[in-house]
């Protein structure tokens, strides 16, 4: 690899040759070109032993390897065979190897590198399975995210870790994002609350259910994780069919069937909560339905072509008509 500094490049390597047949001395070509007469004499020399077609291509003049040609204290195949066996077998480190074999465990170490299992190959990603429902409503992603109370900002902000009894013994507690999304238009709804409990996840379901229907909205399907009170709930359940909502699960430990509900979460854990310094948590909720209405109004989302979900939702009421 050429270094970036590199005083002669293969081209002007190729110049200095070329001065050099013209008759000018080593060290007048050398002097010409910035660089010492002894690595003149090196692409010269390179210059005069290459075939014709090396010439041509200007190959004779690249770097070369800096491997040696011989290494002879380096480990047998057998040796080495031996190592790598023994790492695919117990998938143990360089070191657990190095005091079972006796080799030195830094050799352990260049033998499984040199083979290409110095570390276990990452399972492969499945491919991405990108959907997204034709029109507003057919499907509504909901999910929580707790949070951490607060009543001055942490260390991560200020970098003073110092703390007080009082501050140690006090229970603050956590609070959570319980959040909606609609899959086309991305529109979202969340709101804040001490729990996770059933009655707040209704109450909270049945407001956010006639805020889609203030929007022109209207929900035919919820999507939800197997949470016990998304499951088991059956006050949920009566809600969702008093609406006419179908509830649909994901699969056990299958986030990525519920990934834009997750995704929202990751953004909103970001710009929101983590996002600014607050001087508490109370500060901190209340910036909350500022952060919803700059998201939902004015910030573009990339997934639907770099405009803001509401633009999604307009006219679906046919007032501009």
């Amino acid at each position: 690899m050429q270094h970036p500094n590199a005083r002669l490049t293969p081209r002007g390597r190729r110049e200095l040759v070329r001065l050099v047949e013209q008759g000018s001395t080593l060290r007048e070509a050398a002097a010409a070109c910035g660089v010492a007469a002894s690595t003149a004499c090196v692409w010269v020399r390179r210059w005069r032993t290459a075939s014709r077609a090396e010439r041509v291509s200007l190959t004779c003049l690249n770097d070369r390897s800096s491997r040696p040609l011989r290494s002879p204290r380096r480990c047998s195949a057998v040796l080495e065979e031996q190592l790598c066996a023994a790492r695919l077998e117990t998938g143990w480190g360089p070191r657990l190897i190095a005091g079972v074999t006796g080799v030195p465990h830094q050799t352990v170490w260049k033998v499984l590198k040199r083979a290409g299992c110095s570390r276990r190959p990452k399972p492969a990603r499945e491919a991405a399975n990108r959907y997204e429902w034709p029109c507003p409503g057919d499907l509504l992603h909901m999910d929580t995210k707790r949070y951490a109370r607060f009543a001055r900002p942490g260390h991560a902000v200020t970098g003073d870790r110092t703390t007080t009894g009082v501050q140690m013994r006090k229970q603050v507690g956590y609070e959570y994002s319980h959040a909606i999304i609609d899959d086309h238009t991305r529109l979202a709804y969340s709101e804040l609350h001490p729990d996770e409990l059933a009655g707040t996840v209704v109450a909270f379901t049945q407001r956010a259910l006639a805020w889609y229907a203030g929007h022109g909205i209207t929900a035919k399907r919820v999507m939800t994780d197997n949470a016990w009170t998304y499951t088991r709930s059956q006050r949920l359940k009566a809600l969702l069919a008093a609406e006419s909502v179908a509830h649909l699960t994901i699969t056990p430990r299958r986030p990525q069937t519920n990934g834009k509900i997750e995704r929202f979460h990751q953004t909103m854990a970001r710009e929101w909560a983590y996002g600014l310094t607050y001087r508490s948590s109370d500060h901190r909720a209340e910036a909350l339905p500022h952060w919803l209405n700059h998201y939902n109004e004015h910030r573009p989302h990339s997934a639907i072509g770099n405009r803001p979900p509401i633009s999604r939702v307009r006219n679906l009421q046919r007032h501009d008509i």
